[in-house]
């Protein structure tokens, strides 16, 4: 430093005490003292780095990122991406990646807030108040009132439109409190109301214009404008200008946060075979509605296959009316005795399934599952018909005489050409004829089976599936007011002690006291027997191994697999533990 320049008093030499003794002691060690010497102090420095990062480790969580892109093949062509008119899986899972409602389901199956802040019942189950959220838009950035849930719910209820769900909304009047504040109110009490609340709100401000004509033909239905986690950033459309492939970013203003994934690319296929190639080809990541006799093979070792119970419950449903000799009580018991339903799931469904003895859906009450039937099955449900006056004919068919009338153990099962449905109904007709049944299978397109064949109730039996949604209402199926069309009591079953449990149960709101009634249902059911319960299926669901916390809980339809998916994520870094949320 020269003499000249200003001595600035905190700058000093730093040196480490006693180092030009320590560097002289080392150069006067021998060749190998150095060696052994410098061989120690490079261990010692490579032992403490590797302390140090077992110690920062042991500080680290993984937490999620914002990032990555999943790329999900559907089957069909999406028509209705609107909450009011979805009627197909692919319409229902695209609006619900687009819309959310003033309730969410979580994956567990509880109703959380969505859009609303807060929500109160009143004591008699009759009203509904709802509170908004201060801050929460739909995709174009306009804010969600009160005046578009007003708007959603009138539209819906609006006979015109013909909503799919309209029913659920008959009785029930909204009015505007405020701009954040909205009010139900119901006739009567009407316990699984509150499952409706999940109805995605349209934006009053693009719909407005359209009358009940027109609302099925805006171009809102297939470019639509949500306020749900994802918005629609591309459509790409085929030759024949249908919708092939949707591409949605993560809506950063999303009322319970901004999704982790930012992409989410939604390829439609128009049947399985296309969907398995493109999975095959890399082109999709994951896939769902795969038969699992298709399935084998499918996934690869980067995927899981990951299922869930839907709360279907498929069965044989007598129609008394049309065949007969399902009227007597013992043809039905020896049926139900001769029906091998673990053979069914396991053969039919490769094991993807649940056997069921209950019209309720399995998981919701005890474990209802049924067994394999054995010879000693086949012998009792054979001794059961012999003991109430039927013999074996030549042909061997069980036929019996009351005065001089001679009715033969013979009917028609009627179903849809669903390659499931069909090899069930053949594996009940090989089943049912051990015992001395004679049965016809009767195979229709699902549009002409529901229109020609369930709507008139032209049918001896019918297997078919029941979508029990998830707030549990029996009652549509098993109400006698519903034995005629458009009702869906497909057993065309008549029970007062039946149809007053059924009430009794919309009227409470009690957990433990609605317990005690599905029990009651299931005994009279059991015991009158208009139906034999097969199976309820699992879901199915193909997605890469690099996509976390997905949990699908207990579905109603596929399109709730995206219940959570805000809260997935691919990206991850590592924080210390005292700076992770």
């Amino acid at each position: 430093m020269n003499k000249n320049t200003p001595r600035v008093p905190y700058l000093k030499n730093w040196k480490i005490p006693y180092s030009d003794k320590i560097f002289r002691v080392i150069q006067e060690f021998s060749l190998t003292e150095k060696v052994v010497f410098f061989f120690f102090v490079t261990l010692l420095c490579i032992s403490a780095v590797m302390l140090l990062w077992r110690v920062n480790k042991s500080f680290l969580v993984e937490v999620p990122e914002y990032g990555g892109s999943l790329t999900e093949g559907i089957l069909g062509s999406p028509r209705f991406i609107n909450p009011l008119l979805a009627i197909s899986d692919i319409d229902r899972d695209l609006t619900s990646l687009v819309y959310s409602g003033l309730l969410k389901t979580d994956p567990d199956g509880a109703l959380v807030p969505d859009l609303a802040q807060s929500y109160t019942i009143t004591d008699d189950g009759r009203t509904y108040t709802f509170k908004l959220k201060d801050n929460v838009h739909f995709h174009d950035g306009v804010k969600v009132t009160a005046d578009d849930v007003v708007f959603t719910i009138e539209q819906i209820k609006d006979p015109l439109l013909k909503s799919p769900r309209k029913t659920n909304w008959d009785g029930v009047t909204v009015n505007k409190i405020d701009d954040t504040t909205i009010e139900f109110s119901l006739h009567q009490p009407y316990s699984p109301f509150i499952q409706n609340l999940t109805l995605g709100i349209l934006p009053k401000h693009i719909w407005k214009t359209a009358t009940a004509d027109e609302f099925p033909f805006s171009q809102y239905n297939i470019k639509p404008v949500g306020s749900g986690p994802y918005k629609i950033t591309n459509i790409a459309y085929t030759s024949g200008g249908l919708p092939s492939e949707y591409t949605f970013s993560s809506f950063h203003s999303y009322a319970l946060g901004r999704p982790y994934i930012d992409t989410i690319t939604v390829k439609a296929y128009p049947n399985e075979k296309d969907i398995i190639d493109a999975f095959r080809n890399g082109d999709v990541q994951s896939i769902y509605g795969i038969t699992p006799q298709k399935l084998s093979g499918v996934p690869s070792d980067s995927d899981m296959v990951m299922v869930a119970p839907l709360p279907r419950v498929f069965g044989v449903f007598f129609n008394q009316n049309m065949a007969p000799v399902l009227v007597n009580k013992e043809v039905r018991m020896a049926l139900s005795m001769a029906t091998d339903k673990k053979q069914i799931v396991d053969t039919v469904l490769g094991g993807y399934g649940q056997s069921i003895i209950h019209a309720i859906p399995p998981k919701i009450l005890a474990e209802t599952e049924g067994t394999r039937v054995t010879e000693e099955d086949i012998a009792d449900a054979k001794a059961l018909l012999e003991k109430n006056g039927w013999k074996l004919n030549d042909d061997g068919i069980y036929q019996k005489t009351d005065k001089k009338q001679t009715t033969l153990l013979q009917f028609s099962l009627s179903t849809s050409a669903a390659p499931e449905l069909k090899a069930v109904a053949q594996m009940l007709q090989e089943q049912w004829r051990k015992i001395g049944a004679q049965v016809d299978i009767k195979i229709f397109e699902v549009g002409d089976l529901n229109q020609n064949i369930i709507r008139p109730r032209k049918y001896d039996a019918l297997l078919f599936g029941e979508v029990i949604g998830r707030d549990l209402d029996l009652y549509p199926f098993w109400h006698s007011s519903g034995r005629v069309d458009p009702g869906l009591n497909i057993a065309l079953y008549t029970s007062l002690r039946v149809d007053k449990i059924l009430e009794d149960i919309r009227r409470t709101t009690d957990g433990s006291q609605q317990e005690v009634l599905y029990k009651k249902f299931n005994t009279e059911i059991e015991s009158d027997l208009p139906a034999i319960f097969i199976y309820s299926p699992y879901f199915i669901y193909i997605v890469p191994n690099n996509i976390h916390n997905i949990h699908l809980g207990q579905l109603t339809t596929p399109g709730e697999r995206w219940n959570g998916i805000h809260t997935w994520y691919i990206e991850t870094s590592n924080v210390w533990k005292l700076f992770a949320k």
